[in-house]
């Protein structure tokens, strides 16, 4: 019912929105030697949008160099934004290919010095897609919604001559600014959503032991991207309807996205800035992440640990980190429960239950003093893999995953 109540949203939402730009378009004038489909501006900006937000560093970068060698001379090109000049577009399609070359050598480069590259790699992902939401994302649905109501365009990089609907006033405010009241927001809100579901493409390689995991992620989210590209350049309604089944998808798993977008924001954290060795685990109440057989509570759900005066562990949590805080009572009784160290962070749990919660690697460490803390009767045991396919499916979110301590 919570699915069905989302997508009803959703569409309603995209048929608020879209509404003003189908009559504003039907009205419009058409320029000679344009492209004649009534909104086809329309479905061309929700596949740049979707396609920038699946990789923002080289959507970005590609649509830069597209503007850049559409435009007919050097006069255009010096009026193209930022994005669409050598010096953004040559460097950061340099570091999309330097990017490249780490996943294809992943599998013979050794994790300690892989996955300092894929936490860089997190980082670059996270800014460039700051950048792109609040940059290039506005500057598309601007260009867009002037486009449709004005009915003309100029060059690329130059500035659209309104006329038609553009120029019509409503109580002193023109439909392009209204227009973009509605456009620009839900522009960036697309963004963000298709944004967290491919970001956590990065956290899962961040995560994942195996080089061949992380080819295949990349391999998969790289395909995508071409397969939009491809249909758009086939048609602009076949590129902008793969675009809205992205944007569903991405919709229908935005809890389990943001989820993996905290947990590689704060792993980022941890191990960038090295703090483990300016922490210390408090004697009560310390900050940790569900772990996948912990009963009702999702997966890399951030929260805190807490044991009760009476005995027994609580873990207390906010959904979406700010909606009222919920608690649930740890299936296992402190004397079962062990400290797993793994080799870049550490896990709680017990063999029977498995994992019940995975440590921040500022954690790495001190895992014998949240052991003295907690008064766990396991002590803190070096974490093995029991089967491949189990910590595959933990590393998805699966909750029949275990992790065994040895």
């Amino acid at each position: 019912m919570k699915r069905l109540s989302s997508c009803l949203l959703l569409a309603l939402s995209l048929t608020l929105v879209l509404a003003p730009f189908a009559f504003a378009a039907t009205a419009a004038p058409v320029a000679p030697g344009a492209d004649r489909s009534p909104v086809a501006p329309l479905a061309t900006a929700v596949t740049t949008v979707t396609g920038i937000a699946i990789s923002p560093l080289l959507g970005t970068g590609a649509y830069g160099a597209y503007q850049w060698m559409a435009a007919k001379d050097d006069a255009a090109r010096a009026k193209l934004p930022w994005y669409a000049q050598w010096s953004f577009f040559g460097p950061a399609l340099l570091l999309v290919g330097a990017c490249a070359a780490k996943d294809a050598l992943g599998a013979v480069v050794p994790p300690g010095l892989k996955k300092p590259l894929d936490v860089l790699e997190t980082i670059e992902n996270k800014a460039t897609g700051l950048v792109a939401a609040g940059a290039v994302v506005p500057f598309t649905i601007d260009a867009i919604t002037k486009m449709v109501l004005g009915g003309t365009t100029a060059e690329a990089g130059v500035a659209f001559a309104p006329d038609g609907l553009a120029m019509i006033h409503l109580g002193a405010l023109d439909l392009t600014s209204l227009l973009n009241v509605l456009t620009v927001p839900f522009g960036i809100a697309m963004f963000a959503v298709v944004w967290m579901a491919s970001h956590a493409i990065n956290v899962l390689i961040l995560l994942s032991p195996w080089g061949a995991i992380d080819a295949a992620l990349k391999a998969a989210r790289a395909g995508l991207l071409g397969l939009l590209t491809l249909s758009a350049t086939i048609n602009p309604w076949l590129g902008a309807a793969l675009s809205l089944v992205v944007i569903l998808v991405a919709w229908l798993v935005a809890g389990w996205s943001f989820r993996l977008t905290v947990f590689g924001s704060v792993f980022c954290w941890d191990f960038f800035t090295r703090r483990s060795g300016r922490f210390t685990p408090k004697e009560n109440d310390n900050a940790m992440f569900a772990g996948g057989n912990l009963p009702g509570v999702p997966v890399r759900t951030y929260g805190r640990l807490v044991e009760r005066t009476e005995g027994g562990l609580e873990f207390f949590y906010r959904p979406w980190l700010w909606l009222r805080e919920k608690k649930v009572k740890v299936p296992a009784v402190n004397a079962d429960i062990a400290v797993g160290r793994g080799l870049f962070f550490s896990t709680v749990g017990t063999d029977a239950a498995g994992t019940l919660f995975l440590l921040p690697p500022r954690y790495r460490g001190h895992e014998d003093v949240l052991v003295r803390a907690y008064q766990l009767g396991g002590g803190v045991r070096e974490a093995g893999l029991r089967k491949a396919w189990s910590v595959v499916r933990e590393l998805f979110g699966g909750g029949a995953a275990r992790t065994q301590l040895t």
